[in-house]
């Protein structure tokens, strides 16, 4: 059954339910690391970063079904633009390599220093895609 358009919501409510989302990937995320699944704990920690990418494509209605489609349209539009440090580029790169890595080369051995590293780059992401949302509201708030 079909929801009436006033209960779909709006982009903003898109953004901090991908948010949310991202930091329940992380909270995962931490407590793999804890439990000393290391290939797993990347996974969730990749995740976070991605949610958090979505989360800021939600803001312009953007939409990508394909991993690679959204965050070269996020380096794109929103690190070569520099809105984003160029730096989180390259470590968003590095988390998806990882996590790739991660999930499907059989031999691959995670360690605890490499998943603590990519739970800090989620947990600065989602700070950073916070913060942005936060402003952007504020902007849109103000016309």
């Amino acid at each position: 059954m079909r929801q009436p358009k006033d209960d779909i919501g709006t982009r903003e409510d898109l953004c901090l339910y991908r948010i949310q989302t991202a930091k329940e990937n992380l909270q995962s995320a931490r407590i793999l690391l804890s439990a000393e699944e290391y290939k797993s704990a990347n996974n969730r920690a990749y995740y976070a970063v991605f949610h958090a990418i979505n989360a800021v494509h939600a803001l312009n209605g953007n939409a990508f079904k394909r991993h690679k489609d959204a965050i070269g349209n996020f380096n794109k539009n929103y690190v070569k633009t520099e809105i984003f440090p160029r730096e989180i580029g390259r470590k968003i790169g590095e988390a998806a390599e990882i996590r790739h890595a991660s999930d499907y080369d059989d031999f691959y051995i995670a360690s605890r220093e490499e998943s603590e590293r990519q739970i800090v780059v989620a947990d600065e992401f989602i700070q950073m895609v916070e913060s942005y949302c936060e402003q952007r509201k504020d902007q849109e708030e103000r016309r």
